[in-house]
């Protein structure tokens, strides 16, 4: 079973120190594993406690990141790292307001976390998506509705490095089965669609791999 999309797999994320639970943990992980679409486990924090080897591979060609790969904490990967839109298509409207409306609705529930809030003054940092957090986000809600907000039967547009699939929309299924959910766990899942069923056309705005911001278009409110 992947831990880590790239580098070292780092230990599994301690949970509470039952058998039991950690007997759970291991057969769920083997459940992971033997899935051939993308699925990781995430805690609230959206660090990933574990994914599989699928999910290794859909990111296997990002470069390293301090603080933002993939198997580490998939909010700041598609927030914070360069490469995020070379696998997730349409990154901003598809995957980053989403991921913002998903990190503004933890804040709610867990305003005080430390992890929460360090990623909300890093967002702060970079006046693009600040103006996104603000400004951008409840424009987006208002135009597309608050389902959209959600991440649960979301089809979504991804760049796959294998080329038997190439571009292709994946559909995100959430199962929280009973022990997940009193961990404060959720598993999520990019189940592939038919690669031969044309994606809907993108337009990828180029930037450089190097920007420090990945947002290049905030609607205006005014819109």
């Amino acid at each position: 079973m992947a831990y880590q999309a790239g580098g070292q797999r780092p230990a599994p994320r301690p949970v509470p120190d039952t058998c039991e639970i950690q007997a759970y943990l291991q057969d769920y992980g083997a459940l992971l594993e033997s899935q051939s679409c993308p699925s990781l486990v995430v805690d609230h924090h959206w660090n990933v406690v574990m994914a599989n080897s699928a999910f290794e591979t859909l990111f296997l060609g990002v470069r390293p990141h301090p603080t933002a790969m993939p198997g580490e904490n998939f909010l700041r990967f598609v927030l914070f790292h360069p490469d995020a839109g070379e696998v997730l298509g349409e990154h901003e409207s598809g995957w980053c307001l989403p991921m913002l409306a998903q990190l503004r609705t933890a804040l709610e529930t867990h305003g005080h976390d430390h992890d929460l809030q360090a990623v909300r003054r890093e967002i702060a940092q970079d006046p693009i998506m600040e103006a996104a957090y603000r400004q951008g986000l409840p424009h987006w809600i208002r135009a597309v509705g608050e389902a959209a907000t959600r991440l649960d039967g979301a089809v979504r547009l991804l760049h796959h490095p294998d080329p038997r699939r190439g571009r292709t929309e994946c559909r995100i299924v959430e199962e929280i089965p009973q022990p997940l959910r009193e961990l404060g766990y959720r598993r999520l899942t990019m189940v592939l669609r038919d690669p031969r069923r044309p994606a809907a056309p993108v337009r990828r705005p180029r930037r450089s791999r190097d920007a420090s911001s990945h947002l290049t278009v905030v609607p205006s409110t005014e819109d």
